[in-house]
């Protein structure tokens, strides 16, 4: 019988002090001023848990990463009692990694010691560049010197696990001023670097109003360059935009990626949870909760729970979905594992994609599943392989 891949658990926090235009998330602007209900959306995010609990398979969990929105929008005493609530819930691994994604605005500033005494163990600084110019375009609250001032802060309290989110291709830039900004992030010396370009996600203000961004070769050339860079500084490229040092890949996101189970919990997280399903194999669910906080939050009293929707995974759909996962890693899967996930052969793989290999989107190798330095360029059109039937 196929055993349960490893677990983790999404904490997702809704609020934020401003939408940024860029953003997708479920997140919700209330300004400088507004209080947040702590109290009350703790007791539903545990009794969200308590009703996914079942769910766990008695596995332990791996890592916690807390979301947003923005989470450092609360306090350390909320954290502290969230992760107590966890831990009473479902054993924690003795080397859990539990990370809590923070805005490096003034606004948050002076609670990274509180949260390090609450349990928290790593910090995601969501930066996405130093550059005055830059940062007006993404709406951002913070400033380049606010950015290093908290990335102090965070090691004078403890932390010795940070990551530094930094994105390119924004609007006026060139490759000189993305390069700039990798720079200062590199002079801060993190050990774990989320390096992306920046995309027009439906639903946000960009896509509805389209900023002037870099041309193609501009892009092109922010990419080689800024790899070049980041690899000659010591972090190593594991992910398509993740770079880290030895020993500090991100283990959350890596269960993502290599298509680990998930409890979601929070107003519109989502989970991944797989159960046996009677033959030998494993079925596989996707659920999300109610979206806008006031709905999760009136639903601590409804019959129904915190679940807006489920939805299972067929077969054609996991195919697709783990190597949607997989194939952002640049040293791939086994092709063993592929088939323990999908429950397909990877005689059916092969022939799928049989033309990708022919434009050299693929690793020759018939036990790897592994993306060519070209297939990584290209993901959509090698995942696109796949897709089809």
């Amino acid at each position: 019988m196929t055993s349960l891949p490893p677990l983790s658990l999404y904490v997702h926090v809704p609020w934020c002090v401003r939408k940024c235009p860029y953003c997708d998330f479920n997140s919700h602007g209330i300004g400088r001023s507004a209080t947040l209900p702590e109290a009350e959306y703790l007791e539903a995010l545990l009794a969200d848990l308590d009703a996914d609990l079942p769910l766990a398979g008695g596995r332990e969990l791996a890592s916690v990463f807390i979301g947003g929105g923005t989470p450092s929008l609360l306090s350390a005493g909320f954290y502290r009692r969230l992760l107590n609530g966890v831990a009473a819930r479902l054993p924690l691994a003795a080397d859990s990694e539990i990370t809590l994604e923070a805005n490096p605005g003034t606004l948050e500033r002076g609670r990274f010691a509180g949260y390090r005494e609450a349990g928290i163990n790593r910090l995601s600084l969501g930066v996405q560049s130093f550059q005055a110019e830059q940062l007006a375009a993404l709406g951002r609250i913070h400033d380049g010197d606010d950015a290093e001032a908290a990335f102090a802060e965070a090691r004078a309290a403890g932390f010795d696990n940070l990551n530094v989110d930094l994105m390119h291709g924004l609007p006026g830039q060139t490759p000189e001023m993305a390069l700039a900004d990798l720079e200062r992030a590199l002079a801060l010396a993190p050990e774990h670097l989320s390096w992306y370009q920046l995309t027009l996600e439906p639903n946000t203000e960009f896509y509805r109003y389209p900023p002037a961004l870099p041309e193609e070769e501009a892009l092109w050339e922010i990419q080689d360059r800024g790899h070049e860079r980041l690899e000659a500084a010591g972090l190593q490229r594991y992910e398509i935009s993740a770079y880290a040092r030895p020993g500090r890949r991100s283990r959350h996101n890596l269960n993502y990626w290599r298509f680990g189970d998930y409890l979601g919990i929070g107003a519109g997280a989502h989970g991944k949870l797989s159960r046996a399903d009677g033959a030998g194999g494993l079925a596989i669910e996707r659920r999300w909760k109610s979206r806008q906080p006031e709905a999760y939050l009136r639903r601590r009293q409804d019959p129904r729970g915190f679940v807006a929707d489920a939805h299972p995974v067929d077969h054609e759909e996991l195919a697709l979905e783990f190597a949607m996962n997989a194939l952002r890693l640049p040293e791939g899967v086994p092709m063993a594992v592929w088939e323990a996930a999908t429950g397909q052969p990877r005689e059916r793989l092969a022939a799928r994609l049989a033309g990708a290999r022919k434009k050299g989107l693929l690793v020759e190798d018939a036990d790897r599943l592994q993306a060519s330095p070209r297939g990584l360029l290209f993901l959509n059109e090698l995942l696109a392989s796949i897709d089809e039937t």
